[in-house]
């Protein structure tokens, strides 16, 4: 008689918790950057990983450990950000008016048009900083930051003062889809005026 043949059985392999929990903080991150602490239900990341909630909290103990997992990626992302740009720039071929700290500007600025989870999870950052544990850890990142900033360029107080100022303001006007928040500019004074400027006064 023909031996009889059947299906092998298909094991379903385990993933670490290590993956489990990095791919959490990446759906953290994009639906804390749009819902914000307060207003994002910890099993939607749970249902775009894949895992069901009680999961989540045996790997963070909280939603808002899991926020600041979140958080922490994203001002860790930005250190990696200026870090790449820092070791891409090269005096000897940049222009005359360049430094380092410019072509870090350059490439956060890359950054805030092609990534909109990093821009408005800064953004709920901040706005959830009226939690104490939370206004903690984020003035702790952003501490961080400028160290980060001032070791890969040797910036002065001053340098690393209007940096950081200027960064925020990118942050604003990225948020708001401008590209400018001077009190003239275009899109100001037609507000303002509550109609339309000239196309010919446009950039």
């Amino acid at each position: 008689m023909p031996a009889s043949t059947q299906d092998p059985k298909v094991t379903r392999q385990r993933v670490p918790a290590s993956e489990r929990r990095d791919a959490l903080i990446d759906a953290a991150v994009h639906e804390f950057a749009r819902g914000g602490l307060y207003g994002t239900p910890v099993d939607r990341i749970a249902r775009r990983v894949g895992v069901a909630q009680p999961y989540v909290f045996s790997l963070f103990g909280s939603k808002r450990d899991l926020f600041l997992a979140a958080v922490h990626r994203a001002f860790g992302s930005i250190e990696e950000l200026f870090t790449r740009a820092a070791a891409a720039y090269d005096p000897a071929i940049a222009l005359p008016d360049a430094t380092v700290l410019k072509a870090l500007g350059h490439a956060y600025v890359e950054m805030l048009e092609s990534d909109r989870d990093q821009l408005l999870l800064q953004h709920q950052a901040y706005a959830a900083c009226g939690d104490e544990v939370v206004r903690e850890a984020v003035r702790s990142d952003y501490a961080h930051l400028i160290a980060h900033v001032q070791e890969l360029t040797g910036a002065d107080t001053e340098e690393l003062d209007d940096f950081m100022r200027y960064g925020m303001w990118l942050n604003v006007a990225a948020a708001m889809g401008v590209p400018d928040l001077s009190v003239g500019c275009d899109w100001v004074r037609e507000e303002l005026a509550g109609e339309p400027a000239p196309e010919a006064a446009r950039p």
